[in-house]
């Protein structure tokens, strides 16, 4: 019995315990390092001619039940008994790494060796109480069997001819067969799970379904018997069949698959019943290459904004799954984006669940995020009914970018919102919102409330068209949140011919019509409000008495049209819809409430109402009352005491 070398049972401990994070994994890497011993073998062939070999390189996978079994094999390099004693009895020591060590100059890209610290075998031992490997080097004369309980050491033995499976027996044969020989179950540790057809099977596909070379296994299928009775019977057979598509769809050149394909892999591996928006597939090359294959879904996950839904890209390396939802590979904003990234070059930690280097990650993040905009912007711009479909799906997330960035990412992601403009009643860009200003106006006009159509009949929207403004129409709860950090877009410079020609690069500050320091009118309009203002001090201040505290002010506003008696406005960085969102969230009760301020329309009948009013202080105050809920009502606000409201209006009629 020989010992491991280096601290072998503290490692070794440590590597069962500590290291995976999920027992299952051990598969994937025995069929990792299977893999590698099958690139090992068709690199040596391609380099020297007498190793080349032509039969067909595959991993079999199989169960026993009764002698609790699996059995991993492959038809690969094989290794000596000093390489037994090497790469297995030197915990940490990668035969797989030291080829790559060994080949740098030459092997390119005609293998893909997985392998890198030496350590995934030991994983079988999280499942096993006994492991045995019988291996047949290439070229070799004889087979050696490697074998450990992992505690005690292990033995290396010569395996007579007969005594060997089947595949190792010949002079010409070559490859490795690990058995692992399973604990019993516990209540903790379920290992009978292991011994099914269907587990075996559904580890293969979700973690080593892109390995290059066919995972083979005995399979238990069912057919209807020869027989001249009417009555069909059944009868169960076994046959041979491959676990894993091999080819990876990512790795395909874009001109070898029809978007057909593309569909079907996206439906069936993201569950998705409806076909992508639009699919990305690049392959990138330098210090980190590699292969992308995103989609842009067509309809919107039912969690897509619950705290449960989890973002990410699955990352594979070399093919075998690595991590199923990679967060770090997607910014919030893109959270909706499905899809693939396989790298050969991300730095793994020893487990090969997650990654040393977040530097590389960040590369291919960066990347990833430039691509999926560049599709964004191209759908936008050739394909309107459809970035108008995915806007409303996933817009809303793009404006929590911008407010969660606090505005840092408001230059990337700006030209990607769409807004309905309340003139032209379609979606626009800002980009077209500016292109069709009004002459002289400086800045970009919106409104924020529940319905497009309450919005639209609103005293400020109106009297904004009427100004020749339009206004955009905002109806998502993250859209006054966000126009706070927004706050401004740049415009470019305008060259060449068109009518804008000579404009100069500008910022065009964001502002929401229901401000109270909204200025639209006219100079005559504006003369009109200061006269009505200086001359009425006295009613105002009676009337924000009156409104005891509901208002900071009471104002002559310019901007009302004729039929407008009131409305009610708000100053200072709280809106009135700002403080309707807040008044819904589960810390109401600490919400700060905007500033609100009555404005009146000097130029309407109800003025003179309130200034024959003056100084009946009960009088003004059912007027002032009545007007400033009936404007709360028009901005689609809550009525304080609506019985109160209903007796006042009964009193004056």
């Amino acid at each position: 019995m020989k010992q491991f070398k280096t601290e072998s049972k503290k490692l070794l401990d440590l590597m069962i315990n500590s290291i995976y994070t999920n027992k299952e994994i051990f598969l994937r890497e025995l069929i990792s390092n299977a893999s590698d011993a099958l690139d090992k073998l068709s690199f040596e062939g391609l380099t020297d001619e007498s190793k080349r070999v032509d039969e067909t390189l595959a991993i079999d996978l199989s169960f026993d039940k009764d002698t609790r079994t699996i059995t991993v094999a492959d038809n690969g390099i094989g290794m000596t008994a000093e390489e037994l004693d090497e790469n297995l009895g030197t915990i940490a020591h990668s035969g797989s790494q030291e080829f790559k060590r060994q080949n740098a100059d030459a092997q390119g890209d005609a293998v893909d060796i997985i392998g890198q610290f030496g350590v995934g075998f030991y994983s079988s031992f999280m499942v096993a109480k006994r492991v045995r490997v019988v291996s047949r080097a290439l070229g070799e004369d004889v087979a050696h069997a490697w074998e450990s309980d992992g505690v005690s050491g292990y033995s290396i033995d010569e395996v007579a001819e007969a005594d060997l499976p089947e595949a190792l027996r010949g002079e010409r044969a070559h490859g490795t067969q690990i058995t692992l020989f399973l604990r019993d179950s516990t209540e903790e540790d379920d290992t009978d799970q292991f011994l099914s057809e269907w587990k075996l099977r559904d580890l293969v596909r979700q973690y080593s379904n892109y390995v290059r070379y066919p995972i083979r296994m005995m399979v238990t299928k069912s057919r209807e018997k020869p027989a001249p009775d009417p009555k069909p019977e059944y009868e169960d057979y076994q046959e041979l069949e491959t676990l894993n598509s091999m080819t990876p769809i990512w790795k395909k050149r874009k001109s070898d698959v029809e978007q057909k394909d593309y569909d079907e892999f996206y439906t069936s591996t993201f569950h998705d019943w409806e076909k992508p928006l639009r699919t990305l597939s690049f392959h990138a090359e330098g210090a980190i290459s590699y292969d992308a294959l995103l989609f842009i879904p067509s309809v919107a996950p039912f969690d897509l904004y619950s705290k449960d839904y989890q973002k990410g890209l699955a990352l594979y390396s070399s093919s075998v799954l690595i991590q199923e939802k990679c967060a770090d590979l997607l910014p919030d904003y893109y959270n909706f984006v499905h899809g693939i990234v396989d790298s050969p070059d991300v730095t793994l930690n020893i487990s090969r669940e997650t990654l040393q280097q977040n530097s590389q990650l960040r590369a291919i993040a960066r990347r990833i995020e430039k691509k999926v905009t560049a599709e964004l912007e191209d759908m936008r711009d050739n394909d309107r009914e459809a970035y108008e479909k995915f806007f409303k799906n996933f817009g809303r997330g793009l404006k929590f970018g911008i407010y969660n960035s606090y505005g840092s990412k408001a230059d990337e992601l700006a030209d990607l919102l769409l807004f309905w403009s309340a003139r032209d009643e379609k979606m626009v860009t800002l980009k077209e919102y500016v292109a069709g200003m009004a002459e002289g106006q400086e800045k970009i006009y919106y409104a924020a409330g529940e319905t497009r159509e309450l919005l639209a009949q609103t005293p400020a929207v109106r009297s904004a068209l009427a100004h020749g403004y339009d206004v955009l129409l905002c109806t998502e709860d993250v859209d006054e949140f966000m126009f706070q950090f927004l706050r401004s877009y740049h415009v470019d410079a305008v060259a060449g011919d068109s009518e804008h020609k000579g404009t100069e690069a500008r910022d065009l500050e964001l502002q929401n019509v229901a401000d109270a320091n909204l200025d639209l009118a006219n100079e005559d309009e504006k003369k009109e409000a200061e006269k009505a203002t200086e001359e009425n001090k006295d009613l105002f201040g009676e009337l924000k008495d009156a409104l005891d505290g509901r208002v900071a002010d009471v104002k002559v506003s310019a901007n009302l049209d004729e039929d407008t008696p009131a409305t009610v406005t708000a100053e200072g960085p709280v809106s009135l819809e700002m403080e309707r969102r807040l008044q819904q969230s589960p810390e109401a009760g600490q919400a700060p409430k905007a500033s609100r301020v009555l404005m009146l329309n000097a130029k309407h009948p109800v003025f003179g109402k309130l200034q024959a009013a003056k100084g009946d202080k009960e009088r003004l105050a059912l007027m002032g009352d009545i007007l400033y809920n009936q404007a709360l009502l028009v901005e689609g606000l809550p009525v304080e005491d609506p019985a109160k409201f209903a007796r006042e209006i009964t009193e004056l009629m």
